[in-house]
């Protein structure tokens, strides 16, 4: 599992801009990530439409967007990982300040 924290600039609500995005790319039947499982107020679930396994997200203090990457997988966890981080910078870039990994223990 990898956890994934994204802080936004000057006050961007990551979450909100996450969940419109995904809902307009759902519309138009593009993307290859989607909306899944249970939905709860502040947390997100997605999956990938090729890699096996899902980002759960949720917005924290200050804006801050903490979100887990975790694969069934473990040795094919990067490409979904590679797919979020692309999905972020492609669509959000302008509102990001930093992404930082942090790698669980194995």
């Amino acid at each position: 599992m990898i956890t994934v924290t994204i802080t936004p600039k000057n006050g961007e609500n990551i979450y909100s801009l996450l969940k419109k995005k995904e809902l307009a790319l759902r519309r138009k039947n593009q993307g290859t990530l989607h909306a899944s499982g249970t939905r709860r107020v502040g947390k997100e679930k997605w999956s990938h439409s090729t890699y096996k396994g899902w980002v759960q997200f949720q917005q924290c203090l200050g804006g801050v967007l903490v979100a887990q990457v975790q694969s069934r997988d473990p040795d094919s966890e990067w490409q979904l990982l590679t797919s979020f981080v692309g999905f972020l910078d492609r669509h959000f870039r302008k509102s990001i300040s930093s992404i930082s990994l942090n790698y669980a223990n194995e």
